[in-house]
């Protein structure tokens, strides 16, 4: 029992002594990081309509010259494409919730 006394002593008197400290901008307001972070969001975003058009292609080829096999990588790569584009669409709101945060 003095024992848990004594622990919970030594736990409140460590944790009274780590601050917490503001988040802070590690690119020290370079306007450099932020824009390859836009050009990051915008190609991502671009790569993802491209590999939707293409697997859309890819499909309509694979259906008219009899090739079944390419038809069903159209469809695969038409679903990791909007899959892309859903992981993208909910890693921008993060990443600008971030880097406004350290701002």
């Amino acid at each position: 029992m003095i024992s848990l006394h004594v622990a919970h002593a030594v736990t409140r008197l460590l944790a009274d002594g780590v601050n917490n400290p503001a988040p802070a901008d590690p690119t020290n307001g370079s306007k450099g990081a932020n824009l390859l972070i836009s050009y990051a969001k915008w190609g991502s975003l671009i790569a993802c309509a491209i590999a939707a058009v293409v697997s859309g292609g890819l499909m309509g080829v694979g259906h008219l010259s009899n090739r079944p096999d390419n038809a069903d990588k159209g469809k695969r790569s038409l679903v990791w494409s909007m899959g892309g584009v859903i992981v993208t669409a909910c890693a921008i709101p993060v990443v600008n919730t971030v880097f406004g945060a350290a701002a």
